[in-house]
């Protein structure tokens, strides 16, 4: 009988997971600092699938049957696994951009939410960049946690806290959740973005996630487009994606893909995140 492969990883696999974090990162990076009006997601694809390639990995997306693209890449009213193409960024777009590297066999996955200026729109690009705001906060609420849950399911549990605590009455994405993630980009277990009876899995050393709220300013029923990827909202309202990879191990909490481990995102809970290794 072959025995089901474990969620949790040894010291040198959670090593090992350091690198294509960091270059996920550095991808997104670069990503960030070419968003602009006039600019097309496929050039920011291009951007990313440079830097990928540059640090001698591979993007993870490419290897997920049937998509051709480095970066999943949602405006506005398209919350996740939006296709790059030709249309140009305007001033007061949200963009959700997606990316993941895949080096030595070993992944990491990760998204930021950027609202364009446009001093036009200010009272939009506010509603924009609050909505943003409130994802991020909820993005490190779970993260923290994790540092200290007995359980994944209290990762859901604190994101979805985080959210109902901002008074904004924003919908958290219900088929649509965060992930194990290491050999694959997609492993067990599930990580809800809300509360759920059951609390899974123990969070122990060896355990690492993507954790990846999904938030709407309005309701959370969403479609999936015609491209058979781009999941966007049935009422029109905003979305807004933020993720991060994130290791358990001895000495404590790493941010895979946070060039400081997290320590900016998790000081105000307290919480000092410790190196791997």
């Amino acid at each position: 009988m072959i025995g089901r492969r474990s969620i949790y990883k040894s010291p040198a696999q959670l090593q090992a997971m350091v690198e294509p974090g960091l270059i996920t990162a550095a991808a997104l990076q670069a990503v960030r600092e070419h968003v602009a009006p006039g600019v097309t997601t496929l050039e920011l694809d291009a951007i990313a699938a440079d830097v990928i390639r540059s640090r001698g990995a591979e993007s993870n997306f490419q290897l997920v049957r049937g998509y051709r693209h480095t970066v999943c890449a949602s405006v506005n009213e398209q919350v996740v696994h939006g296709i790059p193409g030709s249309r140009p960024l305007e001033p007061g777009d949200i963009l959700s951009i997606d990316a993941g590297a895949q080096f030595r066999g070993w992944n990491g996955d990760s998204a930021f939410t950027i609202v364009i200026p446009d001093p036009e729109r200010p009272e939009l690009v506010a509603a924009r960049e609050r909505l943003s705001q409130v994802t991020e906060e909820s993005l490190w609420a779970g993260i923290a946690a994790m540092a200290n849950a007995k359980r994944i399911g209290e990762i859901g549990d604190a994101i979805q806290t985080s959210i109902e605590a901002s008074g904004e009455g924003y919908g958290i994405l219900r088929d649509y959740v965060g992930h194990g993630i290491g050999r694959k980009m997609h492993e067990a277990p599930s990580v809800f973005n809300y509360r759920v009876a059951d609390l899974g899995p123990e969070v122990k050393p060896g355990l690492v996630l993507a954790i990846e709220p999904m938030v709407v300013a309005g309701s959370e029923e969403t479609f999936t487009e015609d491209d058979d990827w781009t999941v966007s909202t049935i009422d029109g309202s905003d979305g807004s994606h933020w993720e991060h990879s994130v290791a358990v191990h001895d000495g404590g909490i790493w941010v895979l893909t946070a060039p400081d481990g997290g320590a900016a995102g998790l000081a105000p809970y307290g919480i000092v995140p410790t190196e791997i290794g």
